[in-house]
């Protein structure tokens, strides 16, 4: 699998951007999450000014061969249907992105469909839809490493348009089954408190839906390594979002972390390379059974809380101007001394 040169911001700047953060005019820690958003920004940008430019949130798009299990509420063609409805600009996602000012990217990292030369679409897929794990492995090695790359090079064309503020959305039926996998893997939750309804699954959908990830899970025979457990039960746009994660942590760029999907890829991601936490912020707890527990594996707060569940990004880019709140706190916040206000707590 390529390397990725990720390097911990540097803590011994904390003491003076803390030091600016508390001198601001207000009582001392009274604006609460967003002096820890603003100190969190600022060391990953090591600067005691900074700043969010052009962001984009990236949906990766792909099929999964689990879906032939029944273990999604939403039939396959939903996926394709929904690329093409990006395309046009009438998805969740794309009100949001014209709402906050993103820029948004689609790629079709394997959906089981011949898009041709559509435009809106970014070609990078790797076959027409995963392998059913329940009988093989998802992917190849070779697949996964392929689909790392891709993310990372997203990431790239990103960054030379002038992104430092970035998040990744998914679609592709069959992907709660996928990151409840990952989750009891990385975090060694039981798996029944992993899984939960995905886009709708009843009750009994959803016994039907353990019974089938369990058998998954006892079938395994691979050797328990991260990009083991990444290729054999991951979806190429999970797989590609874990590229793109790790490629703008090395850029040092801020990533708004969506909902469950978006959350176990952080996860996958951690577990290749410890660093990237430092530079996740992650946006919202969803209503997906698990979602709170695998964030609280990862001692992360989420900013929202709006019983979200579609996925796309959309719970990062309704996050953003939270984020961007933090960072106008910062720099246009007069200081005690500057404003000639007597300190008052």
């Amino acid at each position: 699998m390529m390397k990725f040169n990720i390097v911990p911001p540097d803590r011994s700047f904390e003491a003076s951007l803390k030091e600016k953060i508390d001198n601001l005019t207000k009582p001392k820690g009274s604006l609460g999450r967003l002096e820890e958003i603003a100190l969190q920004i600022g060391l990953i940008q090591h600067t005691l000014t900074p700043s969010l430019n052009h962001p984009v949130n990236v949906v990766f798009a792909a099929d999964h061969g689990i879906v032939e299990e029944g273990v999604s509420f939403s039939p396959k063609e939903v996926t394709r249907q929904q690329v093409f409805n990006f395309t046009r600009g009438g998805g969740g996602i794309n009100f949001l992105c014209r709402q906050h000012g993103f820029d948004l990217k689609i790629v079709d990292a394997g959906v089981d469909y011949d898009f041709g030369e559509c435009p809106g679409i970014i070609d990078y897929k790797i076959r027409r839809g995963t392998s059913n794990y329940l009988c093989q492995p998802a992917m190849t090695g070779e697949e996964m490493n392929l689909c790392i790359e891709r993310g990372s090079q997203i990431v790239e064309k990103c960054k030379s348009e002038g992104c430092n503020v970035i998040s990744f959305g998914e679609l592709g039926m069959g992907n709660t089954s996928s990151s409840s996998i990952w989750m009891h893997f990385f975090t060694g939750i039981p798996l029944a408190e992993c899984i939960g309804a995905g886009s709708g699954l009843s009750d009994e959908g959803i016994r039907h839906k353990k019974e089938i990830l369990a058998k998954a899970v006892e079938i395994y025979r691979g050797d328990g390594s991260p990009e083991s457990l990444i290729a054999w039960f991951g979806g190429f746009e999970m797989v590609m979002a874990v590229g793109a994660m790790l490629k703008a942590a090395e850029e040092k760029m801020v990533i708004l972390v969506d909902g469950f999907i978006m959350t176990a890829c952080a996860l996958a991601a951690k577990e290749l390379c410890p660093a990237v936490q430092e530079y996740f912020i992650f946006c919202h707890c969803g209503d997906e059974s698990g979602h709170k527990k695998m964030l609280d594996s990862l001692g992360a707060k989420a900013i929202l809380n709006l019983g979200l569940r579609l996925g796309e990004g959309s719970g990062a880019v309704c996050a953003y101007p939270i984020v961007d709140s933090a960072v106008r706190m910062i720099n246009e916040m007069e200081s005690f001394k500057s404003a000639s206000v007597t300190k008052y707590f």
